[in-house]
C-alpha cells in the first residue's frame, strides 16, 4: 500500500495518516513521510519528544541535496535521477514496525520548473515507492500546490481528506480532478470529524461525482491530543479504511 493524503488545512489529514501507518504497522513494515512543512506527523505517531528535536528536515539539508544532485560545485546542470538508496535508512527514525522520515517540502523557482533539491526528494520519493518489502503512507502540504510540483506523481493513489462542509468538499473536488490530470488514482474522499450517521449526504453534491470511500467520527479523545489514540471509534473507522483501500488497490492493478 502506497497512499499519500492530502486536503484543506485543518481537515485531519496528519491525524489520519498516523492512524493508517498504526493500522498497517500491527502486521507490515511503513514508512511515515511527513511532506508537510508544519512537521507534526512524529507527534501524531507519539515518537518521543527528544528525537524529535534532532530530527531535521531533508529539504532543509541543502548540502546534501546539492551534493546530491551533483551542483555541490556549483554547476548549471543536476541529476533528474541522484542516488537516494541510502537515505531511508541514514535519516528515518524507528519505532516498532513504523518508520519516520521527515521530507519537507521545497519551493520551486516556477511553475512547471524543477529545483536540484525537489529532484533529489522526487528520486526519494520514486524509491521509496519501489520497496516491495514496505508499505508507505505520506502526509503532504495542505492545499494544491504539491500537486503543481508533481511530489505525489509515483504514489499509487492520493486519499483526499474532507471535513463535512461545503467549502471543503470543493477544495477536496478540485484536489481530485488537478490529481486525475497529473495521472494519479484517487480512490475517493474521507469525510472526516462526521458526527451524524450520513455525513456524506451533505457533501456529496460538491464533490463533482468523487467517490465517498469512509467516514471517521467526531472522536473526543482525536481532538483533545496531538498522538492518535490506541483505539476508540475513530481507530476502529481508520482499520475498516484500510480495508477498503486495500480492496480498492488490488482490484486497481487488476
Amino acid at each position: 500500500m502506497k497512499i499519500a493524503i492530502a486536503g484543506k488545512g485543518g481537515v485531519g489529514k496528519t491525524t489520519l495518516t498516523a492512524a493508517l501507518a498504526r493500522s498497517i504497522a500491527r502486521d507490515a513494515r511503513v514508512v511515515a513521510v511527513d511532506a508537510d512543512p508544519n512537521n507534526c506527523l512524529g507527534r501524531a505517531l507519539g515518537f518521543a519528544e527528544v528525537v524529535l528535536e534532532r530530527i531535521v528536515p531533508l529539504s532543509e539539508m541543502k548540502e546534501m541535496l546539492a551534493e546530491r544532485a551533483g551542483t555541490g560545485e556549483g554547476g548549471g546542470f543536476f541529476a533528474l535521477d541522484p542516488p537516494v538508496g541510502d537515505l531511508l535508512k541514514r535519516f528515518g527514525v524507528e519505532q516498532g514496525a513504523i518508520t519516520l522520515l521527515v521530507m519537507g517540502t521545497v519551493d520551486e523557482p516556477g511553475a512547471g520548473c524543477v529545483c536540484p533539491e525537489s529532484a533529489v526528494l522526487k528520486a526519494l520519493l520514486r524509491h521509496l515507492v519501489g520497496l516491495e518489502e514496505m508499505s508507505l503512507v505520506m502526509d503532504m502540504e495542505a492545499g494544491l500546490e504539491h500537486l503543481g510540483r508533481g511530489t505525489a506523481q509515483h504514489v499509487g493513489a492520493l486519499l483526499i481528506v474532507a471535513e463535512p462542509t461545503t467549502a471543503s468538499a470543493r477544495t477536496a473536488a478540485r484536489i481530485a480532478r488537478l490529481a486525475t490530470g497529473l495521472g494519479l488514482r484517487v480512490p475517493g474522499v474521507v469525510v472526516n470529524k462526521a458526527s451524524s450517521d450520513e455525513p456524506e449526504e451533505k457533501v456529496r453534491p460538491y464533490l463533482g461525482g468523487l467517490d465517498v470511500i469512509g467516514a471517521l467520527p467526531a472522536d473526543p479523545r482525536v481532538a483533545g491530543s496531538e498522538v492518535v489514540p490506541e483505539a476508540g471509534a475513530y481507530v476502529d473507522a481508520v482499520g475498516a479504511l484500510r480495508n477498503r483501500l486495500s480492496t480498492w488497490l488490488a482490484s486497481e492493478t487488476v
